[in-house]
């Protein structure tokens, strides 16, 4: 397994390091800040590089590549496997009734003989990430190991694109499905968000939608709490993310994250499902806690191997808490995954990846959640 990096910037040409995989590579991923792809000619550039590789990849708001943090850039890796091989396969959000028919349809579509790993990448704002997860785990078959994020748009939530041999476009998901027993896969993926306040009931939600809790509306709930910065929303809410647990499953604790706000119906709009009935708290972060957390996921995720790469996706709100020392939680990652291990990754509107606990895979929302892949 061969990996080179490249990074792009507007009015520069791609720089890739070391250039061992090019221009044999057969599958590039790539990682887009909105500014990227308003400016345009990175894709052309990449696939003169790369011109028998597929190519795909996502919005973002942010961008990481070889333990590096980047804004307004491209970043790519550019594979060439020794044995092992993928298919890829995508749906558009129109094409379905609804998320979770999407997740099954992309499930279905993948080959399941040998199946290793199930990387997803999709529009962060028009598809049910919760939903998206439930199709893939009921129709990829036993054992398949499914990680992925959602498109991101820096705090702006109002356009992701996903994007296969093509321009990035709105609606979109797609699926890579590598193959092989050459391959070794592993993960991990923690939070590091600390709670506060009450625990409240919630007393009224539909699917990603929270519209009460403890019968009071949830968008005055946040501004009460959020005070001056409540006239940000959506963006402000990504600093306090919401603590759920399910009645039907008290072991299992996942954060959702706010992607919109419902001015009419006094409602907040999630990335995931928060189900009626759950318990939830609000969560605030320690800069410490979340940099000790991504080095935590890396530590669950050490793969095995001559050769590896580490796909990181983090949350826009980790990003934007963190602010100037966002470097530091990539840097706790590459400390432990070592300097043999190629790292790129994007910071998302939500993280997929399995349940540090239970090993199910959820929808996640502010975590590092790191897939690392290597061929033995």
């Amino acid at each position: 397994m061969r990996v080179d990096l490249g990074l792009w910037e507007p009015g520069e040409s791609w720089h890739f390091q070391p250039e061992a995989a090019l221009p044999a590579a057969q599958l590039v991923l790539y990682f887009a800040s909105p500014q990227a792809l308003a400016a345009g000619g990175w894709l052309e550039a990449l696939r003169r590089l790369c011109p028998a590789a597929r190519l795909l990849g996502c919005s973002t708001g942010g961008e990481i590549v070889a333990g590096e943090v980047h804004d307004g850039t491209v970043v790519a890796a550019a594979i060439r496997f020794d044995r092992a091989r993928f298919e890829i396969a995508t749906v558009a959000v129109g094409d379905c009734a609804d998320s979770t028919e999407a997740g099954r349809r992309l499930g279905e579509s993948l080959p399941a003989a040998g199946l290793r790993l199930a990387f997803v990448l999709s529009d962060g704002i028009r598809v049910n990430g919760s939903e998206l997860v439930r199709g893939l785990r009921g129709a990829l078959p036993a054992g398949t190991v499914l990680t992925g994020g959602l498109a991101g748009d820096g705090s702006d939530f109002k356009a992701t694109c996903v994007g296969l041999d093509a321009d990035p476009v709105e609606g979109g998901i797609v699926i890579l499905g590598l193959y092989g027993d050459c391959l070794s896969v592993a993960h991990g993926s923690f939070g590091g968000w600390d709670s506060f306040g009450l625990e409240r009931v919630v007393t009224r939600a539909e699917r990603n939608i929270l519209y009460e809790l403890d019968g009071e509306p949830a968008l005055d709930l946040y501004r009460r709490y959020l005070g001056a910065e409540a006239r940000n929303l959506p963006g402000a809410a990504l600093l306090f993310p919401l603590k759920i647990r399910s009645p039907h499953d008290v072991q299992t604790d996942l954060v959702r994250t706010v992607v919109g706000i419902d001015e009419a119906g006094k409602a907040m709009i999630f990335a995931g499902d928060i189900p009626s009935g759950a318990t939830a708290q609000l969560m605030r972060g320690n800069f410490t806690h979340l940099i000790d957390a991504a080095g935590d996921a890396a530590r669950q995720a050490v793969g095995t191997g001559t050769a590896s790469l580490a796909i990181l996706v983090s949350c826009i709100g980790r990003k934007l808490l963190l602010g100037q020392r966002v470097w530091e939680e990539v840097d706790s990652v590459t400390h432990v995954l070592g300097p043999d291990c190629r790292t790129i990754g994007f910071y998302s509107y939500g993280e997929i990846g399995p349940h540090r606990l239970t090993q199910s895979c959820e929808l996640h929302n502010q975590t590092m959640t790191i897939t690392v892949i290597s061929e033995t």
